[in-house]
């Protein structure tokens, strides 16, 4: 059987895409079992969601976004950002602690009161893709007269 050494391209991208989101599992299971988010309402599905969106962006696979993870997050959600504002968001979110953004930060950011750009941006993409606005099933008869 061969060593995890010789996993090479995408199956060893695969891999610590695998045990990233294995770290970032164990963290989720710390929030489930926190007092201070037991009102959180949908906490399993939320924890969920921003783990996958968390992965997709950690582009060093160190289990932190840094600031070029973040640019690339805030350019595939349109709202590009210049690097001194996305210096100020990583320091928005960790308190001026770290200049990447580790994913405790980030629930924390995302559970949290406290507005911040990032979380405007992400909850406004969220609402964007899921908008529940679309009407559902197929479109209503419309005569004639209905026409412009």
């Amino acid at each position: 059987m061969p060593s995890s050494q010789n996993v090479q391209g995408g199956k060893a991208f695969g891999l610590l895409k695998e045990q990233q989101k294995q770290k970032l599992e164990e963290i989720n299971k710390e929030y489930m079992e926190d007092q201070k988010y037991r009102d959180e309402d949908d906490l399993p599905e939320k924890l969920e969601s921003l783990k996958n969106k968390y992965a997709e962006f950690d582009l060093n696979d160190q289990g932190e976004i840094d600031l070029m993870g973040l640019k690339r997050m805030m350019e595939k959600l349109g709202v590009p950002k210049t690097h001194l504002e996305l210096k100020k968001m990583i320091v928005e979110v960790t308190g001026g602690s770290s200049n990447t953004i580790n994913y405790r930060d980030f629930v924390k950011m995302m559970l949290g009161k406290r507005s911040a750009v990032l979380k405007l941006v992400l909850i406004f993409e969220d609402k964007a893709n899921g908008s529940p606005c679309k009407p559902e099933g197929p479109p209503p008869k419309r005569d004639i007269a209905s026409l412009p």
